[in-house]
């Protein structure tokens, strides 16, 4: 069985093989072809050998936004001791916000959340609405509002606009007020 010239240099042209870049620059021939006349098979350079790039995740954020929702345990130790590695950005309204504020969190507003954090936004002019800069695309964030559901709303506008590494903490303001009123009940004993 003999395929015509014309069929074979065509398989030849688009066949692409990974091959290390000190391999010989020509395309393997295929065991099936071998038994063609030699006369019909012709040695045609492949294309120059590309490296693959890929781009892993920086091992302090990989799998972070997998853990899901975020609990008073474990945001406590990221408020007593703030880093600057993750935004606790606040999306009460300013009024609810003058009841009390976890420490080190900022305030953004839902109201104007969708906004300020649209991706042609300007950096500076976030900066100067809100007194901070807008996390970059690969910043750890955490949302929170009084009782989880408006900042679940907070989490799926960044997702859908490029934030990938944002979690809710779905308890909230209440649950933060609850839980420190409680360690201070169990400090006091």
């Amino acid at each position: 069985m003999s395929l015509p010239r014309t069929v074979l240099r065509t398989s030849l042209r688009n066949l692409r093989t990974a091959t290390p870049l000190s391999a010989p620059r020509l395309v393997p021939v295929l065991p099936y072809l071998a038994a063609a006349p030699s006369s019909s098979l012709l040695s045609i350079p492949a294309a120059p050998p590309r490296a693959l790039h890929t781009t892993a995740p920086r091992p302090s954020q990989a799998g972070w936004s997998s853990k899901g929702e975020v609990k008073y345990s474990e945001l406590k130790p990221i408020t007593s001791s703030p880093s600057g590695e993750i935004t606790l950005i606040d999306v009460r309204e300013p009024s609810e916000v003058q009841e009390g504020i976890i420490p080190s969190a900022v305030n953004v507003p839902l109201s104007t959340f969708k906004d300020a954090f649209k991706t042609d936004r300007q950096a500076d002019d976030f900066q100067r609405r809100f007194a901070f800069a807008r996390p970059a695309y690969d910043d750890k964030i955490v949302v929170y509002c009084r009782s989880g559901k408006r900042s679940q709303q907070a989490l799926e506008h960044l997702n859908k606009h490029g934030w990938n590494n944002v979690r809710n903490y779905t308890g909230s303001y209440l649950d933060w007020v609850q839980q420190e009123q409680q360690n201070k009940g169990q400090d006091d004993d």
